[in-house]
């Protein structure tokens, strides 16, 4: 429910919120009155259904350490000193070889393994460090947004996404542990076969044969439950990280 008008406003930051499970958790965050704040390597684009996406949206890639560090700056002097309530560290890449083929711990080169890492990895502690003093004095939540494929090989993710998701699995712990003493708690989920644009061909053998539900979750349904970390529906949450795939990985 939207907040009442006595309430204070709640301010998200999303990571990644272009498509798929970031457009959806903007679209449960805003219709719950929170503000949002959006981050993407992309321009904001104008067939987006929030009205005040322009203007808090910033424009960065989080493959490069300087131009993280502006749009934290720049993060910083859009909240004028106040406080950040909750930071989902969604964005990610899975590079792919040549005709869409998953690239192995064997065949991806350092530097593909080194980008991967700056945007899935680097890029969320940079983030919450950065805005340490705006979570704390909201006693915020962290999510970060890890993946199935995080704690088993998965077919079409990547070796250096996988191994990325898994390292942002014990870094949520770490954070837990580490940003908990400041009243900030730090959470993960861990998507499986989740109904977007990026899903690869042969996901439906996986939905047959390996999700008990016998079908893809959908983009709302994560946002759910992004939703619930931030909350204080789960005010005693902290260094869990939740599954949602259905069973897939039972």
């Amino acid at each position: 429910m939207p907040n009442s008008t006595n309430a204070p406003r709640r301010t998200l930051l999303l990571t990644g919120a272009s498509r798929g499970i970031g457009h959806a958790t903007v679209i449960r965050f805003s219709s719950a009155g929170w503000r949002v704040i959006t981050c993407s390597r992309h321009a904001f684009p104008e067939e987006c259904p929030w009205g005040a996406g322009p203007e808090d949206h910033i424009q960065v890639d989080l493959a490069d350490h300087g131009d993280t560090t502006r749009a934290i700056k720049e993060i910083r002097q859009r909240l004028e000193g106040g406080t950040l309530h909750a930071l989902v560290n969604n964005a990610a890449i899975s590079p792919k070889a040549d005709g869409g083929a998953r690239l192995g711990s064997i065949d991806t080169d350092i530097d593909t393994w080194s980008h991967v890492f700056r945007v899935n990895f680097f890029a969320p502690i940079m983030m919450a460090r950065g805005l340490i003093d705006e979570l704390s004095a909201a006693k915020g939540s962290v999510v970060n947004v890890t993946s199935i494929a995080g704690s088993r090989v998965h077919p079409f993710a990547g070796a250096a996404y996988a191994t990325s998701k898994a390292a942002l699995a014990s870094l949520t712990r770490e954070m837990a542990s580490d940003f908990g003493r400041l009243g900030v708690r730090v959470n993960s989920i861990a998507p499986g076969e989740i109904d977007t644009s990026i899903l690869s061909p042969g996901t439906d053998k996986i939905v047959e044969q390996q999700i008990p539900l016998h079908r893809l979750g959908t983009p709302d349904e994560v946002a759910k439950i992004i939703y619930v970390l931030c909350t204080e529906t789960s005010s005693y949450v902290n260094g869990a990280e939740i599954h949602i795939n259905g069973g897939q990985h039972v």
